[in-house]
């Protein structure tokens, strides 16, 4: 008897749970697809490019990425090639979307092979599934070594000036 009412209490527990939040599903069906992405990217899977939109943005962590999918996946080639990309792991990520849930938009902080970055993605839900519309990447700089950080780029930046 003991055992059925614990059984019973904690199916009435979920099930206050999920009331609490109709959209937990909805927000779990996205965390599963963002870290499939990321694990696509890992193992180099072909199916990372599948998840996204021909029209797709790409920014990474160099003021010069800003790439559409064609010059993103041109420009992955060669990590793709020697079966080694990036592998990006979520630490934690907040998940938002529109009233009738076609587009979600993202924030996340992730462990990188670079340290802690952060990252804020767009995606269309096409009904079969998610896409991947824009994502952009960047390094995570504590505020201690901000000074110190951009006196480094702006020594960088001047020597490449002319």
């Amino acid at each position: 008897m003991k055992r059925l009412l614990i059984a019973a209490a904690t199916a009435l527990m979920m099930q206050s749970a999920l009331a609490a939040d109709p959209d937990t599903e909805f927000r779990q069906q996205v965390n599963a697809f963002v870290d499939s992405w990321h694990d696509d990217a890992a193992n180099t899977r072909p199916g990372y490019w599948d998840k996204f939109t021909p029209d797709a943005v790409f920014i990474g962590t160099d003021k010069s990425e800003v790439w559409s999918y064609k010059e993103f996946k041109a420009w992955a080639k060669r990590f793709w090639d020697r079966k080694k990309a990036w592998n990006f792991t979520a630490q934690k990520r907040n998940v938002y979307f529109s009233p009738d849930k076609r587009y979600v938009w993202f924030d996340e902080q992730l462990n990188t092979q670079m340290g802690t970055c952060q990252a804020s993605g767009v995606l269309r839900n096409t009904g079969k599934g998610f896409l991947v519309e824009h994502y952009q990447l960047s390094l995570a700089v504590p505020n201690p070594l901000m000074d110190n950080f951009t006196k480094a780029i702006q020594a960088y930046e001047a020597k490449a000036q002319p």
